[in-house]
């Protein structure tokens, strides 16, 4: 019998390729999920820091406490610096009042990176303009640098649409937008929550 991994026919080749076209597809199925996962947690983080900023005496000040405690305890996660937890603010009050008239508003902004989701919130003035920026970018896997492009050049002014629904699908495991998902700093240092738990544990 001829050993196919010393001369692969075609029957061989086509499958391997296609073999590695679903570990990458399964990759980024993996990546989104965590990334998904994390902004769903930011969403509730804001949520309760809007909510015990409301209902107490707890100032600014309780933002730069809270930084210092979760650094403390989870080192390896960027996500708890002080500037990242205002911005998870931000980005929640920027949305908060639409996302009560629409409960798929979340899941939408969940799908992309977290650097995809601060670029549109710094730049566009409204909310139609900022879904419209987060429906492309996941249509057309657009890169954070393609992104930013796109909203200083004014495509939604040109335009003057904005979509009706957004797309279900990964982006294209090719796409930047993939690549991004695959490698975001926020996502890998999230990751480390992992290891952290099964060598410590949540500490009370």
């Amino acid at each position: 019998m001829r050993d196919c991994t010393e001369t692969p026919d075609s029957e061989y080749k086509n499958w391997l390729k296609a073999l590695k076209q679903k570990v990458m597809s399964t990759q980024l199925k993996a990546a989104v999920q965590v990334n998904s996962t994390l902004l769903a947690f930011y969403w509730e983080l804001a949520e309760e820091i809007i909510f015990r900023q409301a209902s107490s005496q707890w100032g600014d000040g309780f933002l730069k406490q809270l930084s210092k405690d979760t650094m403390s305890e989870f080192p390896e996660i960027k996500g708890f610096y002080l500037s990242n937890i205002k911005y998870i603010r931000q980005w929640y009050l920027f949305y908060s009042d639409e996302a009560t008239k629409s409960q798929q508003l979340v899941g939408q902004l969940i799908q992309i990176p977290w650097g995809h989701n601060l670029k549109i919130v710094s730049k566009c003035r409204s909310v139609a303009e900022a879904l419209y920026y987060v429906q492309n970018t996941l249509e057309y896997g657009w890169s954070r640098n393609v992104l930013a492009h796109q909203i200083e050049s004014g495509l939604w002014q040109r335009e003057g649409a904005v979509p009706s629904n957004f797309s279900a699908t990964l982006p294209a495991v090719q796409s930047d937008l993939a690549q991004q998902t695959l490698k975001g700093p926020y996502v890998f240092d999230f990751l480390t929550l992992t290891k952290s738990y099964s060598e410590r544990g949540l500490r009370g």
